[in-house]
């Protein structure tokens, strides 16, 4: 059912990692971290210094296990500027005299033996990006919250714009067959597969949004409780969020005279 809450991996989960990345999870769970955020070290051989992406909350015995676990860090990636991602990275830093590393958008770059590309990915938040990582003949995207473990993720209105994520997820069709490294839950098998759900639940929604508009639902929460009336209390926040971020996106589309992609019959998509 592609507007009913989800909760599962929207794709199968792949028990195998590539061989350069190892998963260090924060003790962080709740309903919106899920089983706590992921860090993820990277490294492309044993006698090379690692890259660590996103070392997570300010949890001192966390950030000394990533440290741990990575030993010599060349380098951090960030997802994006949330603190469940960053805010132990000063701390990090501190720990471990690593740099923060903000490689150019697009182009691939070289790191300790990695071969790292940075796709902008905003929607989620402003600043959202996610990171295809190839080494060993072996690739993976590792992305934030843009894609989740399990799960949908949340466009964080004013922050986040559902224009630009849906625009983001369409970039991330590209991957197929990529392993997905997300910033919460477990990994996934396939990138581009992951995307096409998370589009076709997204356009769903904007349609049930649409329709409770139409209806007579005037404020964030009267839309929450028509279209996401089978969420747990302590995610209509949440939710409210997400619609706030769908009540924007259809009201922009409607003043340039479009018609959104909410709009289109649920077997087109």
């Amino acid at each position: 059912d592609p507007v009913a809450h989800v909760t599962a991996p929207v794709v199968a989960v792949t028990e195998r990692l590539p061989g350069w990345a190892t998963l260090v999870r924060a003790p962080n769970p709740s309903p919106m971290t899920l089983d706590g955020t992921n860090t993820w070290v990277l490294r492309s051989g044993v006698d090379e210094p690692a890259l660590v992406v996103d070392p997570g909350p300010a949890l001192e015995a966390h950030l000394r296990a990533v440290a741990d676990t990575a030993g010599t860090v060349a380098g951090v990636l960030v997802t994006h500027s949330h603190p469940d991602h960053v805010e132990g990275l000063e701390r990090f830093c501190e720990l471990t005299r690593a740099p923060v590393v903000t490689p150019p958008g697009g182009e691939p770059t070289d790191l300790s033996g990695l071969r790292v590309t940075v796709i902008d990915t905003p929607g989620h938040t402003a600043d959202s990006v996610c990171f295809v990582v190839e080494a060993g003949g072996a690739a993976a995207v590792l992305t934030g919250d843009t894609v989740l473990g399990r799960g949908t993720t949340v466009v964080a209105w004013p922050d986040g714009d559902l224009g630009d994520y849906l625009d983001s997820l369409q970039r991330l069709q590209r991957f197929a067959g990529m392993p997905v490294l997300p910033g919460h839950g477990p990994a996934l098998t396939d990138c581009a597969a992951a995307a096409s759900y998370y589009l076709a639940h997204r356009r769903a929604r904007l349609q049930q949004v649409a329709a409770a508009v139409a209806g007579g639902a005037t404020t964030p929460a009267r839309v929450v409780e028509q279209v996401y009336h089978d969420i747990s209390p302590d995610l209509r926040e949440a939710a409210e969020w997400s619609v706030r971020a769908q009540l924007a996106y259809l009201e922009q589309s409607t003043d340039r005279g479009e018609s959104p992609p909410g709009s289109e019959p649920l077997d087109t998509l």
